[in-house]
């Protein structure tokens, strides 16, 4: 049936003419559907555990004008294979759907690659590619009802040399159509491995670009099936200027605003293009270049590497600070500023006493006893400890300590007994501060004197 409906176009153009305009009547009397397809999913799209079923799905929208619309698609694969053509036959008219769904087993590996929809009547299109992985060691793979797991595997490889870059090429040949594992081997070291589906033969590539001439070796190494190496193809990758490429930025820390002094770091970043090596810089401060330190690059891997320095500056006063990192023999990176702005330090609290709170006086305590009494009150401003005292005629009746979270009042009271003939003074003071000295009077009357005979 699917051989018979992609045939339909040449018969078409072969019939009678009668037969020919039967159609064109028919095609213009009846749109032609309209027709979409979504994404294509892989489920799942990633796994690590063999075997591994993925399905990959996608669904066809038609908008359909009445009587019979029938719909081929087939799954296009990213190995380049296709599946058989089917068809479905939708009845009446509306918008239709179709849902169409292919699995494949993978029973071992490192695999990936991707699956569409490709609808190609009433109209031809195609859905956005469904990509999977799998990662669980040596390939097997049933999709397309085929599963390759013995045979031989062969390895070539050669070089191609250039302006400081070496393509390697290499041919990986098949007895027969399978998934293969490889990887490159640079001068003993592993710089890249991949996985492709080989139909009898294919080549695989890696540029080496090392910004520096080098010579060596690469080999082909096949992981699996089988466990095959290329012969040693020997290069020579000659560079003009093989001198590395040496640069510098600085950042500056964020505008800061506070209490004073403070210390702000600037971080600055050294950049190698490659090589092994040391690289000496220096700060600038404000314009004035400081001494010469160094970094040091290993040289390993390709491409650029970086090395990370930081310089302090301590602020104790409002301003700005620049900096910039010169290169020895090579460019000063641009300048960068940091700002400090230092919150004026809030006034020293204060405190004193308040005469008109204060008072003190005598009582009566059963004559000729009396008894002194006196209240003081300090005022502070804001935060701040203290001691006050209390002095009954120039003796110290009482020393009390006092701290202040804020500013407010408290007071200090005391009681002492007496001379009640007598009257005296008392002084409330603060230690180190002001004070105030009260009078008071005596209570007790004195006796009256004996007459003398």
């Amino acid at each position: 049936m699917a051989a018979g409906l992609l045939a339909t176009p040449a018969a078409a153009a072969s019939g009678s003419t009668t037969q020919a305009g039967k159609v064109a009547s028919s095609s213009s009397a009846t749109p032609r559907p309209a027709v979409s397809v979504s994404k294509t999913k892989a489920s799942p799209s990633s796994s690590d555990e063999c075997p591994t079923r993925v399905t990959f799905s996608s669904r066809i929208k038609v908008k359909a004008y009445g009587g019979k619309t029938t719909v081929a698609y087939r799954w296009l694969r990213g190995n380049g294979s296709k599946s058989a053509v089917k068809t479905v036959v939708l009845k009446g008219k509306g918008v239709k759907y179709v849902t169409a769904k292919e699995s494949s087993t993978f029973k071992g590996g490192d695999l990936k690659g991707w699956q569409a929809l490709q609808v190609l009547a009433p109209r031809k299109v195609t859905s956005a590619k469904g990509y999977f992985k799998v990662s669980c060691g040596d390939d097997e793979w049933d999709g397309d009802k085929e599963v390759v797991n013995t045979g031989t595997v062969g390895a070539q490889a050669w070089v191609d040399e250039r302006n400081c870059e070496a393509t390697l090429i290499g041919r990986i040949t098949t007895s027969g159509t399978r998934w293969v594992r490889y990887q490159w081997v640079v001068n003993g070291r592993v710089v890249d491995r991949d996985a492709v589906r080989v139909y009898g033969s294919r080549k695989v590539y890696h540029v080496i670009r090392p910004h520096e001439s080098l010579r060596g070796w690469a080999v082909l190494q096949i992981l699996s099936p089988g466990d095959a190496s290329s012969n040693r193809a020997y290069f020579k990758i000659w560079c003009r200027d093989s001198s590395p490429n040496v640069s510098a930025s600085v950042d500056a820390p964020s505008n800061y605003e506070g209490d004073c002094p403070v210390t702000r770091t600037f971080t600055g970043t050294i950049s190698a293009s490659h090589g092994r090596g040391e690289v000496k810089y220096r700060w600038i401060r404000d314009g004035v270049a400081g001494s010469w330190q160094s970094v040091y690059f290993d040289g390993r891997g390709y491409g650029y590497q970086s090395r990370s320095v930081s310089d302090s500056w301590s602020a104790s006063a409002s301003g700005t600070s620049r900096r910039s990192i010169e290169i020895y023999g090579g460019p000063t990176s641009g300048t960068v500023e940091g700002k400090v702005t230092c919150k004026a330090a809030p006034p020293a609290s204060k405190a004193w006493i308040q005469t008109e709170s204060t008072s003190v006086k005598q009582v009566e305590a059963g004559c000729p006893t009396g008894s002194v009494t006196g209240t003081g009150s300090v005022y502070a401003t804001g935060p701040i400890k203290l001691t006050v005292t209390w002095s009954l005629n120039g003796s110290v009746v009482k020393s009390e300590d006092l701290e202040f979270t804020s500013a407010g009042t408290k007071s200090v009271s005391f009681t002492s007994a007496s001379d009640g003939l007598k009257g005296g003074n008392a002084r409330f003071g603060i230690v180190g501060g002001g004070s105030t000295t009260l009078d008071y009077e005596a209570v007790c009357a004195k006796p009256a004197e004996t007459p003398k005979a």
